[in-house]
């Protein structure tokens, strides 16, 4: 077991891997790409990916203040990973839609974590993997 996170409760561990993992992914993009992309981009592009979402759908469903969702998402716009346009029936609400090449990013960065997935599952066991898995994604009664 990580030293680190031996005297940790669970939700303190389970917020130091997301951390850790966020990091690795946010590196290993940003070593083989000449686009920058934060991890707070990546979570809006995430949003976005094959769906056509109005920004203040975006803007709810993140967990970003509103003004640096609009920053984000502005950023993306000038790199040339998201289109803005208007919405039909609405020309108060603005259409996100992820270009070809913010497609193929978010593509390429799936990719990535798909390796550090199975990198995961060498060193703890794919049973154990995919245990932790379906318990992450089951119902905790939370809400």
């Amino acid at each position: 077991m990580d030293s680190e996170l031996e005297n940790l409760d669970f939700i303190d561990a389970l917020s130091e891997r997301h951390l850790q993992l966020r990091k690795i992914t946010e590196k290993l993009w940003n070593e083989k790409s000449d686009i920058y992309l934060s991890n707070s981009e990546w979570f809006i592009m995430a949003r976005i990916y094959k769906s056509t979402p109005t920004i203040a759908y975006v803007t709810k469903h993140v967990d970003i203040s509103r003004q640096a969702t609009h920053k984000f998402i502005k950023n993306l716009e000038t790199k040339g990973l998201v289109e803005i346009s208007n919405a039909i029936n609405n020309k108060k609400d603005k259409l996100l839609r992820l270009t070809e090449v913010g497609e193929a990013c978010y593509e390429r960065n799936e990719e990535l974590k798909a390796n550090i997935e199975r990198n995961i599952a060498d060193k703890i066991g794919g049973e154990q993997l995919r245990f932790l898995k379906e318990v992450l994604k089951s119902d905790w009664g939370l809400s």
